[in-house]
């Protein structure tokens, strides 16, 4: 079992859909497709989210500890330029791959501007639509952060939105 360095006690909460109390939560659901896509259309776009290939081409910038996201994995965001560059470490709390539904969540490591945990995930439904869904609890950890608090949402939704739009690129070039 990972000892898990995060810095909030409920870790792998994103994974049940069942938020714990005492964050802010946000949960968003992009549809990705423009068809309906087979179960092995899904699976290949999973390994690209599970190989960090939606954020590439999203260009947000990532260090990590391994070419695939795996349980007890690191991952530092860096976001932003010059002296206005966050570096957001995280470590890997929980990876799913099934037939239907394939992704991953991080949760804050020390030194994170938030306290909490993010979902990304791909699921396709029954019509074979594929969707991007992040589910995310957090609250800030740092005074500046806390002042901006009523903006946070409209940036995390912009983010959010930045990232599908990166998996609906990919999906579009398998």
């Amino acid at each position: 079992m990972t000892q898990h360095r995060t810095t909030y006690p409920e870790v792998g909460a994103t994974r049940t859909g069942e938020l714990p109390d005492g964050y802010s939560h946000l949960r968003v659901r992009h549809r990705i497709s423009e068809r309906p896509c087979s179960v092995d259309e899904l699976g290949r776009l999973g390994e690209m989210l599970l190989t960090w290939q939606v954020h590439a081409r999203a260009r947000v910038q990532i260090v990590t500890s391994a070419p695939v996201a795996e349980p007890g994995g690191l991952v530092t965001t860096r976001l932003g330029v010059g002296a206005l560059r966050l570096s957001e470490p995280c470590e890997i709390v929980w990876v799913e791959r099934e037939e239907q539904r394939i992704g991953f969540a991080y949760g804050t490591l020390p030194g994170h501007v938030f306290v909490g945990e993010e979902a990304f995930v791909l699921e396709r439904d029954a019509a074979g639509d594929l969707w991007f869904v992040v589910d995310v609890f957090a609250n800030p950890a740092v005074w500046w952060v806390r002042a901006l608090r009523p903006l946070v949402p409209t940036f995390q939704r912009l983010y959010l939105l930045h990232l599908a739009r990166a998996a609906r690129r990919l999906l579009r070039d398998l």
